[in-house]
């Protein structure tokens, strides 16, 4: 076991962030840790990388108890490392930051000098070497900061939000860094995304987190199921045998799907359309996040459903409230 959790807490000015009565990780896997903001994502990955003690609990890392004390936590910090969604480079050249952790440890320089171009080459960055960290780009910034973290040769790496702030080219890369990290240097890594497709592409298992306890995938509308064929040819995943979802896909047997939380069509519930794509469900959640509002529907499964904010004004609904769903084939992804 990679960490091993107990009734964990953290309490900021009265308010509990984490709440978190048990969870177990594995070693040498990638979790993915989705949920809202303000779910307490961060929160938990610093408390598990040891840079933030938690209000109560007890953790367990590689079957030692922890004890928050710097004396204990300074051998820890070697092996569990944070690479922050906007990490801050030195004013100096690419290779004096990666660098800068291993003269720390005070290693020879020609250790340092493998190591560097080792963890360079893996990044893709061996080329910006002797360029100046403060003019890259935030995708080559988050690279170079991945090679910081790999150098010091840690067992965990954290990541938050990786790819958040990073053109598309920069997060194809990073995705397939976080894949070699994982599967040629057996690093575990703990993935903070908004991203569930990422997620779900990434990881050997996704976390959700909401309020600050784990919950299942109401946020981010990951299921499991099962794609069949009805005797008119029709295509459908069933989900824990209760729901039926119209998919266009060739796979068949167990699967997992996702509904994009965007795409789906909400309407007065006497409303329901005809057909195997409307289902009828109650409103048993509300929350405002940012330029939309997100419901949180019960139709034998809890599945999230994000309003724009005008759209939500010219027909608003209600918490406890009956509506009609549609969830349209090219809403779903079948993986």
């Amino acid at each position: 076991m990679l960490f091993g959790i107990k009734n964990l807490t953290k309490v900021y000015g009265g308010r509990k962030v984490l709440d978190i009565p048990e969870l177990s990780l594995e070693k040498g896997k990638v979790y993915g840790l989705l949920g809202p903001n303000g779910s307490g994502k961060t929160t938990l990955l610093e408390i598990l990388s040891f840079l933030l003690p938690p209000t109560t609990g007890e953790i367990v890392y590689d079957s030692r108890k922890v004890d928050f004390s710097e004396t204990f936590l300074r051998g820890l910090r070697t092996e569990v490392v944070m690479v922050e969604q906007q990490p801050i480079l030195f004013t100096t050249s690419v290779y004096k930051n990666v660098e800068f952790g291993l003269k720390v440890r005070k290693k020879p320089k020609e250790y340092r000098k493998k190591i560097i171009h080792e963890v360079l080459d893996l990044v893709g960055m061996r080329g910006f070497a002797e360029a100046s960290a403060h003019r890259l780009s935030s995708g080559e910034t988050q690279r170079v900061a991945i090679a910081r973290a790999l150098a010091c040769s840690p067992k965990v790496i954290m990541f938050d939000e990786p790819t958040s702030n990073v053109d598309i080219e920069n997060q194809i890369a990073i995705e397939g860094i976080l894949r070699d990290i994982n599967v040629q240097k057996g690093i575990s890594v703990i993935l903070a995304t908004h991203n569930r497709i990422q997620a779900t592409k990434l990881s050997d298992s996704i976390i959700f987190l909401f309020n600050g306890k784990p919950a299942s995938s109401i946020y981010e509308n990951i299921f499991s199921g099962s794609v069949r064929r009805d005797g008119d040819g029709n295509t459908y995943c069933l989900i824990h045998d209760k729901v039926r979802l119209v998919v266009r896909t060739d796979k068949t047997g167990y699967v997992k799907i996702s509904v994009n939380p965007k795409m789906i069509k909400v309407f007065p519930a006497q409303d329901i359309p005809s057909g195997d794509h409307g289902f009828v469900g109650r409103v048993i959640q509300l929350t405002d996040e940012g330029g939309d509002v997100r419901a949180l529907v019960d139709i034998g499964i809890p599945i999230s459903v994000l309003l724009g904010k005008e759209e939500y004004k010219q027909a608003p609904i209600l918490t406890g409230e009956r509506v009609a769903l549609v969830c349209p084939p090219e809403s779903i992804e079948v993986m």
